[in-house]
């Protein structure tokens, strides 16, 4: 008898089980639970944002970030090359003109270091108005809506620390490039060099991102692999 009453119970508490799952079920399709499936997309696009910057900080931010990636390797500051014959007469070679461009990508790293923080701060805030869209768009729909919403703000904080990258560099070269310069300051060389670094810093949280859209997988994780696997 006790053995029946036991069965009787577990079988009931098992039907309550699937009916609560069922009316969650259903809840979650009524017109009044599209603010919870709203939330749930904009926590994937934060997550996706997020998986994308962390993996591509970790590239440029690690040592020959960018001179060892052609895609993201850097050319010299335009300026270095717009003052009359500034490099044909310090790069008397193609050896020292490689350092020199060396040199600029290693301090490209450093700035690196200063917008990353910024980044990953913006993606936890940033409002995102429609994230279906987001995660319906193209591969780098997310990176670039982040950026448009950052407005040129890490051009603002690389470049007092290029500049300072510039002034104390250890590259011989850098000072003699630097002393050619007339009609630059330090500063400006700086702000326009942080306009490379910054289209090089997202054009690979794009790539990233794309990465991550063309194999969820990789980042195990589960809310993010959903999403987009549902294809919203």
């Amino acid at each position: 008898m006790e053995r029946n009453v036991e069965m009787t119970g577990g079988a009931r508490l098992g039907r309550r089980t699937v009916l609560v799952g069922a009316a969650a079920v259903a809840l979650l399709a009524l017109p009044g639970c599209e603010t919870m499936r709203r939330y749930s997309l904009v926590d994937a696009v934060r997550r996706l944002l997020y998986h994308a910057q962390a993996n591509a900080f970790a590239r440029l931010m690690a040592p020959g970030g960018f001179w060892d990636n052609q895609l993201t390797r850097l050319d010299l500051p335009g300026a270095l090359g717009s003052r009359g014959n500034i490099l044909t007469n310090i790069l008397t070679s193609m050896v020292f003109k490689d350092r020199l461009q060396r040199e600029f990508n290693h301090m490209a790293e450093r700035g690196a270091r200063r917008a990353a923080p910024l980044v990953a701060d913006a993606v936890e805030v940033i409002g995102i108005a429609n994230a279906k869209a987001l995660l319906d768009g193209g591969p780098t729909a997310a990176t670039g809506y982040l950026r448009g919403q950052m407005a040129g703000s890490l051009i603002e904080a690389m470049s007092p620390e290029l500049a300072d990258a510039l002034r104390i560099s250890q590259e011989p070269l850098v000072g003699q490039a630097l002393a050619a310069l007339t009609g630059v300051d330090v500063s400006g060389l700086a702000r326009d060099f942080a306009g490379e670094v910054d289209d090089a810093i997202w054009a690979e949280m794009g790539r990233q991102e794309a990465a991550i859209r063309a194999d969820p997988r990789s980042t195990k994780d589960p809310v993010l692999i959903g999403a987009l696997a549902a294809g919203y």
